[in-house]
Parts: structure tokens; C-alpha cells; sequence
């Protein structure tokens, strides 16, 4: 049984060996394809394959090609040019490949009142696909306000992501809208004679189309041929339907309400967290390979203690053996009580690695923060669009990953995890999957908390069992560390959102949706009606 903490000296050694002999191959470099320019009808070759020595010693294929993002700045689409522009977009164009489309802008804390939608050609077939709708997404998922992710200067706002598979042409538009609140509240007003004015649309607008890159071999990350509903490839006990998946109750209280931290300290020296250090894009080639060499040893010796450095996977645990790294990890602050009682924390789930989904590191900003503890779990959907295989989810969070950095200007991806609809878990921002890395996924509640999406859009669509599950156990294992109870209560301090202003101490579930911090749809109707049966699941593995 392998110890479940590291000291810091082994991890800086252990990331010292980590360094690739010979550099892996350096990331395509992003750059907008003006309108005039010709695209390409054939997707570039496949990447070369050089063969690299990872850090686990052997050599192997580089598994992933770089991807690529084209940003392209929206035109006006009315005439009238005396007057603010309420409708832009793009006619139809051939352009390079990509498989999922954003738009972003200028102001971070501008909101997008409108309709945003795409045709897209799919590459190979010629066909245009109907307009689809992407969802406006305002500010929602972010880091916290006053953190330095937030205070950067590179972040944007942006619409939610939309998966649409390997395409070669697009078309959009973005049309603005009147509040429907306002819009109604107008109407019944008597006397009121006009509907509000239809607001500008945000300055700088851009649609952002990535090319996640190709895949490479696909037994890395398990089944590519199974995408049906219902299939977990990790678990085929069902502990059973708990029978109530809309009532949340309130069986204890598990949360010190004078125990919140700080939300705005996002950095806890005694996980080694290291100072930000700007993206490479500036470096020559050679000291852009070492660059991308070191933050992949960083991100693999962040999970030295649970997988050998380089894995593509993290393996599942019994119960057995994850109550002994509960208690490895907790030597120094468990009483005597708490070491003599048996631990609350589910059986480890396995979870694919950020290598294993092809994660390339160089693009993120080196170092982790860290919050102080896990204390809650919100859950979220991508709302990416549920038509994706389970076979493309590595591409599917590549893309995501790519969006969120290089669109966004976030530091790494917003959620510390990821499932997808067969029931996979994936690691997201770098930093231990078993430590309280600080995400951006809920604006104003990223602080002792951790956030879980659901690749997918779950408003109308129900989530399958398998996802719900994946959900239970991953909570169970993860919030059993930090000696929290999935069906319970807990405090966090509001770093400020829409929906509860800043130094508010919120009572939450231990496991809750993203609309339980903040105005928004997400995680969907579907999905958060499921979180009832996650929370009584997540328990039971916990033994509770």
C-alpha cells in the first residue's frame, strides 16, 4: 500500500525524475483565421507520433496532437449603422477544422442579453446541421472576485461551450433581446405603453472555434465503443434507489457555522502551492519544451501519492484500503476519538488522470492554489450538448480545457471534476485530484468547496444512472476525506454572486447545485432533481 502523502521533498524529487528525456512536441500556436482567408477542406495530417520517454520510464507514442483555436471577431448584420448594433455575426464559410464553438468578449462583467446561435458543416459529408442554440452562460461559472484568476486582466466573458463534432464550415448569429421579466412586466403594467429597450450587445464579440487535436490511442482511456445511456464501466453494484431523488432533508448537521476561512485567501502554503507564472507563449521553442516538460512533472507529482507519475488513470480503492490513506492523510489532525472510530469515506472510484485525457499542460498556468478544505460539492452541467460519444469525451474535455484558457483567459479548466454520461470520472484542474485545489466553477462559493460538471445539458434531457452514480461515489470518496456527510449541512462564507452578497454565511447542502449559490439554470432541471438520490447513495458508500 503505497503512503498517501508525499513529503514535500519527495514530490520536488520525484518531480525532478519526472522530466521527459526528450521534449514533447510543442503545442500548435493559435492564431484567428481572418475572414478572407481560405480554409483548408481536408483536415492537416495526424501528428507525427515521436516517440517520447514518459515518466513512468517506458516509451511510448505521444498520445495527443496539439489543438488550435480560431477566434473570429463578429460583423454587424443590419444596415442601419446610426444606431447600436443589436445583431452580429458571421455568414457562412468554410474555415479550418474544430469540433466545439463559443463566443466570447471584451468585459468579463458584461452580460450577453440575447440568443446566440450556429449552423455548422460537418467535415467529410458536406451537411449543415439546423441552428442550435448556445446557451448564454453569463458569468456564472468564474473564479471568485478579488482572487488574482479573476483579477488577471485576460478573463472574458463568454457563452457556455457547444460540442458539435468535426466540422469545417460555420455559421452564426447573435441577435439582442429584452429581459422576458421586464418584457412582461411591462405589458401588465397599465398605462405602460412601451416594452423596454433592447439592450447593445457586449463590445469585442468573437466566435472561438477549437480543434481539440487528434486522438491518439484510445485504449488509454478506456471503452471507445461504448456511448449508450445507463453504462458504467467502473461499478456494477447498485446499493440501491433511495427512493426520494427531490427531497434533500437536513439529517444532521455536519457544518461549523464559525468555520468558513476566508473566501478571498485562495492559497495554502502547506500544500506547496507555487507563485502563477504567465503562459509560454512568449518563449523560443527550446525553453517552450522545457516549459511544457515541467508543468507536466508538476502535474503528475500533484498525484505522486495515489499513481505512479505519468499514469493515465488513478485506480479504485477497496474500502478497506481508502479508510487507511484517510487516515495517512489526516495523521495530525484527528483526535484520539476520531482515530479509534471507523472513518466515513467511501471506496476511491477510479478516475482518469489528466494525462490520461490528454491534458496539455503548457497551456495552463504553472503552480496551484489551494483552498483550505472541502467542506461542499457543487454540481454542474457543461451545457455542451448531450450529442457526443463517450469514445470523444477526451477530445470533449480537451476542447473545454482549451475554451476555458485560451478564450476565457482562466488559468487551467474551471471544474475539479468532470463525468460524462457512461459514468467515467476525470480529473480537471491540476493540483490532486485528493487535494482542496480552488476551481472556478461557482462565483462566489470556490473557496473550501470543489465543483463537479456533468458533460452535458440536463434542463430537459435526464442525466443516466450511470452519471448519478459516478456523482455518489465520487462525492462519497472525496467528501469523506474532509470528514464531511454527503446528506448534510453545511456553512460557507459568500465571496459575492447574484444571489447572496459578499461575507453572507450561507447554510447549503454538503452536496448542492450550481443554482444553490447563484441565479442561474445550471446544473438543469433534470440533473438537480437527481441530487436528492446522489446525496442518500453518496452516504451509503460512505457507511453511513
Amino acid at each position: 500500500m503505497r503512503g498517501f502523502l508525499t513529503s514535500s521533498i519527495g514530490v520536488t524529487c520525484a518531480a525532478a525524475l519526472a522530466l521527459p528525456l526528450t521534449p514533447p512536441a510543442l503545442a500548435a500556436t493559435a492564431r484567428p483565421v481572418p475572414a478572407t482567408e481560405a480554409a483548408p477542406t481536408a483536415r492537416p495530417a495526424p501528428h507525427a507520433g515521436t516517440p517520447v520517454t514518459t515518466p513512468a520510464g517506458r516509451r511510448s507514442a505521444e498520445p495527443y496532437a496539439a489543438g488550435s483555436t480560431q477566434s473570429l471577431p463578429l460583423e454587424p448584420l443590419t444596415r442601419d449603422r446610426a444606431t447600436p448594433s443589436t445583431e452580429q455575426g458571421l455568414p457562412r464559410r468554410a474555415v479550418r477544422h474544430f469540433s466545439l464553438v463559443g463566443v466570447v468578449w471584451d468585459d468579463a462583467d458584461a452580460e450577453l442579453h440575447g440568443r446566440v446561435q450556429v449552423r455548422t458543416r460537418a467535415a467529410g459529408t458536406g451537411a449543415w446541421s439546423g441552428w442550435q442554440d448556445v446557451e448564454t452562460h453569463n458569468a456564472d461559472h468564474a473564479a471568485d472576485p478579488d482572487t488574482h484568476e479573476r483579477a488577471s486582466g485576460r478573463v472574458r466573458g463568454a457563452t457556455a461551450p457547444l460540442w458539435v463534432g468535426d466540422s469545417d464550415g460555420v455559421e452564426l448569429r447573435v441577435r439582442s433581446e429584452s429581459d422576458h421579466s421586464a418584457a412582461d412586466s411591462a405589458e401588465q403594467t397599465p398605462g405602460a405603453r412601451n416594452l423596454p429597450a433592447t439592450p447593445p450587445l457586449p463590445s469585442g464579440l468573437r466566435l472561438e472555434l477549437v480543434d481539440p487535436g487528434e486522438d491518439g490511442d484510445p485504449g488509454e482511456d478506456g471503452d471507445p465503443g461504448e456511448d449508450g445511456e445507463g453504462f458504467d464501466p467502473g461499478e456494477d453494484f447498485d446499493p440501491g434507489d433511495p427512493g426520494d431523488p427531490g427531497e434533500d432533508g437536513d439529517p444532521g448537521e455536519d457544518g461549523d457555522p464559525g468555520e468558513d476561512g476566508d473566501p478571498g485567501e485562495d492559497v495554502d502554503p502547506s500544500h506547496g502551492a507555487a507563485a502563477d507564472v504567465p503562459h509560454t507563449g512568449g518563449l523560443n521553442a527550446e525553453a517552450s519544451a522545457l516549459a511544457e516538460a515541467s508543468a507536466f512533472a508538476e502535474a503528475s507529482a500533484a498525484n505522486a501519492d495515489l499513481a505512479p507519475l505519468g499514469a493515465a488513470e488513478i485506480a479504485a480503492l477497496s474500502r478497506a484500503e481508502t479508510e487507511q490513506e484517510y487516515l495517512a492523510l489526516n495523521p495530525g489532525g484527528l483526535t484520539e476519538r476520531q482515530r479509534q472510530a471507523k472513518p466515513y469515506v467511501g471506496p476511491r472510484p477510479r478516475i482518469v488522470t489528466r494525462r490520461g485525457w490528454g491534458a496539455n499542460e503548457g497551456l495552463r498556468e504553472s503552480g496551484f492554489r489551494y483552498t483550505k478544505k472541502v467542506k461542499a460539492a457543487f454540481v454542474h452541467h457543461t451545457a455542451s450538448g448531450n450529442n457526443y460519444r463517450c469514445s470523444q469525451v477526451p477530445s470533449l474535455i480537451r476542447s473545454i480545457y482549451r475554451y476555458h484558457v485560451k478564450s476565457m483567459g482562466w488559468r487551467d479548466i474551471g471544474y475539479n471534476f468532470l463525468i460524462d454520461k457512461c459514468g467515467k470520472i476525470y480529473e480537471g484542474r491540476a493540483g490532486g485530484v485528493a487535494k482542496p485545489v480552488l476551481g472556478a466553477h461557482t462565483l462566489g462559493f470556490n473557496s473550501n468547496s470543489m465543483g463537479i460538471a456533468v458533460l452535458g445539458s440536463y434542463g430537459a434531457t435526464k442525466p443516466s444512472k450511470s452519471a448519478v452514480k459516478a456523482i455518489a461515489r465520487l462525492t462519497a470518496w472525496k467528501l469523506g476525506l474532509y470528514r464531511m456527510n454527503p446528506k448534510g449541512k453545511t456553512y460557507l462564507k459568500s465571496a459575492g454572486s447574484n444571489l447572496h452578497r459578499k461575507g453572507k454565511k450561507v447554510r447549503l447542502n454538503v452536496i448542492s447545485g450550481h443554482r444553490d449559490g447563484f441565479v442561474t439554470e445550471c446544473p438543469g432541471r433534470k440533473l438537480y432533481g437527481k441530487l436528492g438520490s446522489a446525496r442518500s447513495k453518496a452516504a451509503r458508500y460512505q457507511g453511513r
